[in-house]
């Protein structure tokens, strides 16, 4: 397997340094690149470009939106996982509207941003599980035509249905294959299964349907 070319963006070349030491041990992933700023990582991916990139940001600042924004215009190939150091709904939402695939927080954990990196390089979307109600309530406020959504949840099997279940609880592949006894590759294929037959383009989505639907919902 090629290894997962990894970027770092950080305005201090040290939290670069402890983010690289971090992942050293992670045999598949490999850090090609450190920069302070978004601007100067869009020059260099041009001559190498990476799979994923790491955004540490500390403010809510509207600049850095529009930054992840550039980012993705120019590298679409290239998924964003934002590192943020606050909770701030507003910008988390705009974050992911910029195009960024992933978010973590400061209580982040070294397990969860290699799972983030691997999720996103199969092209899945990865969301902390403390942020993940924060996005579900925001977009539950919208109406997508539950009957609709009904129709198309005929079409998943009991065990899809089991293991979209598990999502929408925050579990991770790695959590929910344990929980079912098979393999996270298999939890992968039924996710992809899932999304292909309700037409939906996200993780967030199917968590979305996932409690439109009844099938969970956010009492737990």
């Amino acid at each position: 397997m090629d290894k997962i070319k990894v970027a770092l963006v950080d305005e201090h070349p040290i939290m670069c340094d402890g983010l690289q030491s971090l992942l050293s041990d992670a045999p598949d992933i490999l850090v090609v690149h450190s920069k302070r700023n978004v601007s100067e990582l869009i020059s260099v991916l041009f001559h190498e470009p990476v799979h994923v990139a790491i955004a540490v940001l500390y403010t809510p600042d509207p600049e850095d939106v529009e930054q992840i924004r550039l980012l993705c215009s120019k590298h679409p190939k290239v998924k964003v996982l934002v590192l943020s150091m606050y909770k701030i709904e507003n910008f988390i939402f705009k974050m992911i509207k910029a195009g960024a695939k992933g978010h973590l927080n400061s209580e982040t954990n070294r397990d969860e941003m290699v799972e983030a990196i691997y999720t996103l390089r199969n092209g899945y979307d990865f969301y902390a599980k403390t942020i993940t109600n924060l996005i579900l309530r925001n977009y539950l406020n919208e109406d997508n035509g539950s009957d609709a959504h009904r129709e198309r949840e005929k079409s998943l099997s009991a065990r899809e249905i089991e293991v979209l279940k598990l999502f929408a609880q925050s579990h991770t592949n790695k959590e929910i294959a344990d929980k079912l006894f098979i393999s996270v590759r298999t939890v992968e294929s039924h996710k992809n299964n899932i999304m292909r037959k309700i037409n939906l383009k996200t993780t967030v989505d199917m968590v979305k349907f996932a409690i439109k639907n009844n099938i969970v919902d956010l009492s737990y």
